[in-house]
């Protein structure tokens, strides 16, 4: 089943649909829930402009998911990247579009922006959004290992 939606780039009026999103997508990766963190952690990101939030919509303006694109550079390419590093879709909407819908309007507004790649990370079991990177042309990463440091 395919859902309609729209998708279009955030702004701080849209914190409402986007808290309980972004709620939704820490606790899916084992956070408690916590809206006033949220909406905290998000309304930063709009304060400093830090990043750049694609929210998806249904036909009545709810919020079905988002994505949240960082951005980045690469010195050896002397450009602009963007790190996709959130992407969360409300369950009742899983696997009918949405994600696509939100990948594609990512890496439209990422091109708009200058920006010459989009990168991600996603946890090694998720094998079902694997599936979808891949089939938009997404590229694993081979040259390259990834390292973390808790600070």
């Amino acid at each position: 089943m395919t859902t309609s939606c729209t998708v279009r780039v955030a702004n701080v009026h849209d914190l409402p649909l986007l808290v309980p999103l972004f709620d939704g997508y820490r606790q899916f990766y084992g956070q408690p829930a916590d809206p006033a963190l949220a909406e905290r952690f998000l309304s930063d990101r709009f304060s400093h402009q830090e990043s750049q939030i694609l929210i998806a919509l249904n036909d009545q303006e709810g919020g079905l998911g988002f994505t949240q694109l960082y951005p980045l550079f690469s010195s050896t390419q002397a450009c602009r990247t963007y790190l996709l590093n959130d992407l969360f879709v409300v369950p009742e909407a899983r696997r009918s579009g949405v994600a696509r819908s939100l990948l594609a309007a990512a890496a439209r507004h990422a091109r708009a922006l200058g920006a010459s790649a989009l990168s991600l990370s996603t946890a090694h079991g998720n094998l079902q959004a694997q599936r979808l990177y891949e089939s938009l042309g997404w590229q694993l990463e081979t040259e390259f290992r990834e390292y973390s440091l808790a600070l």
